[in-house]
């Protein structure tokens, strides 16, 4: 559902939502995901673009958010990379003229997931995917705990 380009940026968010006040170059953020820096470099550009990253030049420059991390919704990190929600192939008729009335009710059904997942995506943040990235690494360390909080 989410692109690799999707993936990638949210992971690079995420490292920056972690300690918000730090510069992180294009760089130091690829060579953690294992991606090339290049492409994640247009990634980034792109958020900054769309105001939710701030970018400083120089050897101390780097990226970091533009706003706290409970204040980027996913619908805005989304809209800035172009990704279309529900942007898959739509239902089609079985080569009929006039679309059918189950067609229509698939149409609506479609258009419903459509506009829960805009729903979802814009109340989603940053600091909940961090929350979530957070119990999932306490999970799986040795220890097998489970953060709180």
């Amino acid at each position: 559902m989410l692109g690799r380009q999707v993936v990638h940026a949210l992971k690079a968010l995420l490292a920056m939502a972690a300690d918000p006040p730090t510069w992180r170059s294009v760089q130091a953020l690829a060579a953690s995901q294992g991606v090339p820096a290049p492409m994640l470099e247009q990634l980034l550009l792109k958020l900054r673009r769309a105001g939710l990253l701030e970018a400083r030049r120089g050897r101390l420059g780097g990226y970091r958010l533009a706003r706290a991390a409970s204040a980027i919704p996913l619908a805005d990190v989304l809209a800035a990379l172009g990704h279309q929600l529900g942007s898959g192939g739509g239902s089609r008729s079985d080569g009929a003229a006039e679309p059918g009335a189950a067609d229509q009710v698939a149409a609506l059904v479609e258009q419903r997931l459509k506009s829960a997942l805009e729903r979802e995506m814009a109340r989603c943040n940053l600091a909940e995917l961090l929350y979530d990235l957070r119990s999932a690494s306490a999970e799986l360390s040795d220890g097998g705990g489970l953060l709180l909080g």
